[in-house]
């Protein structure tokens, strides 16, 4: 067996010799993986070639191209993460993560990021697309009647939507804690979560439906009111901001189940020492609440806030199904799909995109920067 000093100098491989050995693994590499995407989309266009003629071949081509594009996204990833095991250690650990994160990042640029950009360069010309206007469109956005219209409305939807949301969902999930029924409790009041929001606009269109004083009334709520001795109102109809309030109810009804569900899992984070040795201290419940539960589940509170105030912000199927903007029901979305499909003004209405897409910005970086800060859930 030969030591170290008898080993002839070229029985290692110099930094030339190193350096050939990472191209080349480089080059098969690139081959091995332009190999499997071009695999994945010839497969991907032979689909597309195919001409069924009946349900049943469509369901099948549909089953395929289902299988092919997942199995075809798996096998990439396999092969590249092959590729890069066989690369040296350090230049492994520097590219394997981007290897996980780059195709993600690839779809978001290419579905997200582009078409923003495209939706701006869009805003700053006429309705036609054609013709450069500038800004012209920001200034309409921000002058025109209809458009105050639906920024006070996105902010009803955010004071009195976000907040009581928020508020219910926490009451709820307080009061559920540790009670005999809390599964059943919160399995009803999560359960509107499950229904679409066009299918809760359905829903409470029948709830605040209107007919004639002489006609039996259909509508729970004003088969109630008539059953009281009242007259039937046209609920979403009615003066503003009543008719806004009608609205946002929808909202609340659907998106408490999913603010009870998160502070019920903050509350049971609490630590049990800590409310029992309040309440030894002689703390009552509501000392307990808030002055104990509260600054402890801050976090988890900000957090829910921001998450459903962009959801107000964001707000379009309710109204659109249960008014689709009139009596003055408008909000940011709903103007936007006025203009982009109605009055076909595609620059006005890349505009009110994009002033939406600003408005929610900040309410999302600040959501992130406090739930990695805080750590709130």
């Amino acid at each position: 067996m030969r030591t170290k000093a008898e080993t002839p100098p070229d029985a290692y491989p110099g930094p030339v010799d190193r350096r050939a050995t990472v191209f080349g693994r480089l080059a098969i590499s690139a081959v091995i993986v332009a190999a499997a995407f071009g695999v994945l989309l010839l497969g991907f266009q032979w689909l597309r070639a195919q001409t069924p003629t009946d349900n049943a071949q469509k369901a099948l081509l549909s089953m395929a191209a289902i299988l092919w594009g997942v199995g075809g996204i798996a096998l990439i990833y396999v092969v590249l993460n092959y590729v890069v095991e066989s690369f040296p250690p350090r230049l492994m650990r520097a590219v394997q993560p981007y290897i996980f994160v780059g195709p993600a990042m690839a779809v978001l640029a290419w579905y997200l990021a582009l078409p923003t950009v495209r939706t701006f360069w869009i805003s700053l010309h006429d309705r036609t697309g054609e013709s450069f206007v500038g800004l012209a469109n920001y200034v309409a956005v921000f002058t025109q009647r209809i458009m105050f219209e639906a920024f006070r409305n996105n902010l009803l939807w955010i004071l009195f939507g976000a907040s009581l949301t928020v508020v219910f969902g926490l009451a709820i999930a307080v009061l559920a804690d540790r009670s005999r029924f809390e599964n059943i409790a919160k399995s009803l009041i999560f359960m509107p979560m499950a229904i679409s929001m066009v299918g809760a606009g359905v829903i409470w269109n029948f709830i605040y439906e209107v007919r004639d004083a002489n006609s039996p009334q259909i509508g729970l709520l004003n088969a109630i009111v008539v059953a009281l001795g009242g007259e039937p109102q046209a609920w979403t109809a009615l003066v503003q901001p009543w008719n806004n309030l009608f609205l946002i109810a929808v909202m609340i009804w659907m998106q408490t189940g999913f603010a009870m569900v998160i502070f019920s899992a903050a509350i049971k984070g609490i630590p049990d020492e800590l409310l029992e040795a309040a309440r030894v201290d002689g703390a009552n419940e509501f000392q307990v609440f808030f002055r104990i539960m509260l600054p402890y589940i801050g976090g988890t509170i900000i957090t829910v806030l921001t998450t459903v105030v962009i959801f107000a912000l964001k707000i379009f199927d309710v109204v659109m199904v249960m008014t689709g903007g009139q009596f003055g029901t408008h909000v940011i979305a709903t103007q936007f799909y006025r203009q982009a499909f109605t009055n076909q003004n595609k620059g006005y209405a890349s505009a009110i995109a994009i002033v939406l897409l600003l408005t929610v910005i900040p309410v999302m970086i600040y959501n992130l920067r406090h739930f990695s800060e805080e750590e709130a859930f």
